[in-house]
């Protein structure tokens, strides 16, 4: 068979492509080449702005002209280091003769022993990968994070008041709300996303083995410390001043964790979602053109929540990985991270690609409020708890005598099917007070949702 011209390999380069396309702006090769370039050229900055080696600050339109290298970086420079890199054999090596060569386009040649002055390459990767990871996450991947919770809180307070056969177990149970349970995941996903929004985003800028050896040997006055420390928060990153020859990315476990916890919540939405379609509870909105099945002409398959599935499990699987490897490196430094931290895009382009879905899923279903009522109104031995309840509320009080009303209710419903009629009788024969008895009588299954409506109102309206 003849082979193909040049395909991606991956989804995400190919099917997937336009929905996780803002991801490589950051997470991509060239994303991770402009940041390097930005770093490079932020720290030769630096030095002459402390007047290092009697260097003089550059004046604005020179540094405006130098921060272009980074600030313009397209296919021309990607083209560029590509080549180089080809006859290197070494990425950030590429970059340096990259800055190098727009030092002397500018007649900046005296500067150029500046380039990647006293750094090893993981200071330029601890903290061009820092910035890669914070700017995905902030740009991005918490926008449609943020977006899939609102759109969830919005149809959790529509359908606040919207009563629902609860199934623990998946047998029937004391009714809900069907926003009330919408509820529960808006909760669940805002307190991760308080987590995530605080991550700490740290490089280390300290040399080949982490002791500032170069930085004194080359300006023993110096206070190198402080002055890489000033460098890494000014460029909007934390600190990490005590490494090995990497940032031991410590942080990135913590954050990948973190998105991988929103993941398997988001998941647990979806196959609850999945599942009350199933049940009739939710109705698919047909979409023009769309067809669910190649030979079934009546169906409307939920697609997007088990995509969202796959691709959370997908998410996760990779985020485990990399929280698990990228913390341990062998005594001062080993290779390990280098092909790991590659895949970062991978991972959050399956979990931005799942929220996707996620939120189109959404957009797509509408409640069917009649279904949740008719299978309530088959279901009324859910009341037998609030029976028994209250016979030992009124057994408390001594307005009655009845022993063990738990197992009362169990002979009445425990596998068996009663209606409305059957429990007024089996009510109006109870030794209770009156009182009791018309509060019992006037339940209903869909009356029996407790504080679920106010719950979610009080909770999550803003």
């Amino acid at each position: 068979m003849a082979d193909f011209p040049l395909q991606p390999l991956s989804p995400l380069d190919g099917r997937y492509r336009s929905a996780v396309a803002p991801l490589a702006n950051y997470l991509s090769e060239a994303g991770l080449n402009r940041a390097r370039v930005e770093v490079e050229v932020e720290w030769l900055i630096h030095l002459t702005d402390n007047r290092l080696f009697g260097t003089e600050p550059l004046a604005g339109d020179v540094k405006e002209q130098l921060r272009l290298a980074y600030r313009e970086f397209g296919q021309e420079e990607i083209d560029w280091l590509a080549e180089r890199e080809a006859v290197t054999r070494h990425d950030v090596k590429a970059i340096e003769y990259f800055v190098r060569e727009r030092l002397s386009q500018l007649g900046l040649d005296a500067l150029a022993e500046l380039t990647h002055f006293a750094c090893t390459s993981e200071d330029i990767n601890s903290a061009s990968y820092a910035l890669t990871v914070q700017r995905a996450v902030k740009e991005v991947w918490l926008p449609a994070f943020r977006d899939v919770i609102e759109k969830l809180r919005t149809v959790s307070l529509e359908l606040a008041d919207a009563p629902m056969l609860a199934r623990t177990h998946g047998q029937p149970a004391t009714p809900t709300t069907m926003g009330k349970e919408l509820g529960v995941f808006v909760w669940r996903l805002e307190r991760v996303l308080s987590r995530i929004e605080q991550t700490e985003y740290l490089a280390k800028f300290s040399g080949a083995t982490g002791t500032w050896s170069a930085h004194i040997a080359a300006e023993p006055a110096a206070d190198w410390p402080a002055l890489t420390q000033t460098f890494i928060e000014g460029i909007g990153l934390g600190y990490n001043p005590l490494t090995t020859q990497i940032e031991p990315h410590d942080w990135q476990a913590e954050l990948y964790d973190h998105v991988k916890h929103a993941g398997a919540i988001l998941h647990n939405l979806a196959q609850d979602i999945w599942t009350y379609i199933s049940l009739g509870y939710f109705t698919q909105i047909p979409v023009a053109g769309a067809t669910g099945s190649s030979t079934m002409p009546h169906k409307i398959n939920p697609i997007k929540f088990e995509n969202a599935e796959a691709n959370l499990e997908i998410a996760g699987g990779l985020f485990a990985t990399l929280a698990q490897t990228l913390v341990t490196s062998r005594m001062q430094r080993d290779l390990t991270d280098s092909t790991t931290q590659r895949n970062i895009g991978v991972a959050f382009g399956h979990s931005l690609l799942a929220l996707n879905n996620l939120r189109g899923g959404l957009d797509q279903i509408a409640l069917a409020r009649d279904v949740l009522l008719a299978d309530l109104d088959r279901n009324w031995e859910v009341l037998a708890e609030a029976i028994q309840t209250v016979i030992r509320a009124e057994v408390v009080a001594g307005r009655s005598d009845i022993t063990d009303p738990y197992a009362l209710l169990k002979d009445l419903t425990r596998g068996h099917r009663i209606g409305a009629e059957d429990l007024t009788v089996f009510v109006d024969g109870l030794n209770i007070s009156d009182e009791a008895k018309g509060r019992l009588k006037a339940l209903t299954p869909a009356g029996y949702a407790g504080l679920a409506e106010s719950l979610v109102r009080s909770k999550l309206e803003k």
